[in-house]
């Protein structure tokens, strides 16, 4: 049996560097080694400017770091050294070839895969952590089983259900730790010795284990099931515009239904972030990979949904605006995905830039922590964008405010500084319903909210 002391994790990233580093903090009697083929990121894990912006990871890191939590680029050594391997690297949606748009591209898992098969010299734990299609670990058993060395090589599933912003608070107290591990000796050995580490913070109860294929399985399928309710209360934002009902209202009523809950069932101009609609996607390519038709479709509705509320923002924007947006200047107020996090990924802000240019718009980019995020995923588009980190000084000269991320900050901008530097009429738009909107309107600005009715002059 496998006695794990030292664990490394492959991929410095969202997941990797912020699960890791906690891990180290709770755990001071393993060894923690974090590898990346990417020089400047290692190079940022050591600095005191990290690569993520996370709430609570800088002092996390700043306890561990030296310690027994180390950060490198010395992929192969990190192998051979460790007990307990990590993998988490990036596992997008394929953009080509079989299940382009919806199966999951695992061309970097399966080449971390043989790497380790052909550079470790010890038996050792691989635990998935990356978000895998199901039965991807028995592809990685087969790989790592079929090393010359006569090695032994034990597979476990612990998918990460972190959200960013308050990932550091999910892995000091978790909802619940989830482990899958082949049923047999070996298999559920090596599971405990990875229900040994969790257990060391987290309570007993809440370190779950299952078998593999249900621990993969279960990471898209939670994601599916918390993007539904966003596209579910999204569409019926869509129906209380069109009758004067209030979404807010709604959305209480029927959130304080204990069957229900009220956790997402924030409408809003959709969701975003790595993992909702690659994991959905991945799940309906899955399930039509089993002749699955109804359950894929069922499931791509969700996706659906989400790419028509985003739509819909923008139509309502050029209806507002005299049906035009050509040469008028608009502030994109926020970047990011979701407040707390630098990460533009899936961004709804990203198609909302991107319909804005189309229409021959002028476009600010203004967001407190994704400014160069917004200036890489623009960088190829055509247009006049500019990029401003002062709300105030972004907002001078422009006919609209699109409120695109609910960071904290922006409830509390002089908003009647702002209308004072617009172009009149000034417009509203906020996609995520954070703004008391009778004070906004009462400024001189025409509010135009989500599923609520809109507040013109």
């Amino acid at each position: 049996m496998i006695k794990v002391k030292n664990i490394l994790c492959i991929g410095a990233g969202y997941v990797g560097g912020p699960t890791m580093a906690v891990m180290a903090l709770k755990c001071p009697e393993y060894n923690f080694h974090i590898v990346d083929i990417n020089q400047d990121r290692i190079d940022a894990w050591n600095s005191n400017d990290l690569p993520i912006f996370e709430p609570g990871l800088d002092e996390v890191v700043q306890q561990a770091r030296g310690r027994n939590l180390k950060f490198s680029t010395d992929v192969e050594q990190g192998v051979k050294d460790a007990d307990m391997i990590f993998v988490s690297v990036n596992t997008p949606t394929k953009t080509f070839g079989l299940g382009a748009g919806e199966a999951a591209d695992l061309q970097y898992w399966e080449k971390t895969a043989r790497m380790i098969a052909e550079v470790s010299e010890t038996s050792k734990i691989v635990v998935e952590k990356s978000t895998l299609p199901v039965r991807t670990a028995e592809a990685m058993s087969r790989i790592l089983k079929s090393n010359s060395k006569n090695l032994e090589f034990e597979v476990l599933s612990n998918p990460e259900f972190l959200a960013e912003g308050t990932a550091i608070q999910d892995l000091l107290l978790p909802d619940r730790v989830l482990i899958g591990s082949e049923q047999t000796t070996n298999g559920l050995a090596a599971c405990q010795e990875l229900v040994n580490i969790y257990q060391e913070w987290v309570d007993k109860d809440k370190v779950l284990t299952a078998n593999i294929w249900s621990a993969e399985l279960s990471k898209l399928v939670a994601n599916a099931f918390l993007a539904q309710r966003v596209s579910s209360i999204n569409s019926i934002s869509a129906l209380c515009e069109a009758t004067e009902a209030n979404v807010d209202e709604v959305s209480i009523a029927i959130g304080a239904d204990t069957r229900i809950g009220s956790k997402f069932l924030k409408s809003s101009v959709g969701f975003g972030g790595s993992c909702f609609k690659k994991d959905i996607l991945n799940l309906v390519y899955i399930a039509q990979s089993y002749g699955l038709q109804e359950v894929a479709d069922y499931w791509r509705q969700v996706i659906i949904m989400n790419d028509y509320q985003q739509e819909r923002f923008v139509l309502k924007m050029i209806k507002n605006m005299f049906n035009t947006l050509a040469g008028k200047k608009i502030l994109i107020l926020g970047f990011a995905f979701k407040a707390n996090t630098g990460d533009t990924r899936e961004s709804p802000a990203i198609f909302v830039a991107k319909k804005l240019l189309e229409e021959q718009a002028s476009i600010v980019i203004c967001d407190p922590k994704a400014i160069d995020s917004a200036k890489h995923d623009l960088k190829d588009l055509e247009g006049d964008i500019s990029y401003e980190l002062d709300p105030y000084e972004a907002s001078k000269d422009c006919h609209a405010i699109a409120v695109m991320t609910e960071w904290d900050c922006f409830k509390d901008l002089d908003y009647q500084s702002m209308h004072n530097n617009m172009v009149k009429p000034a417009f509203l738009f906020d996609g995520r319903n954070i703004l008391n909107h009778q004070k906004v309107h009462d400024i001189g600005f025409n509010v135009y909210p989500i599923g609520k009715d809109s507040l013109t002059h």
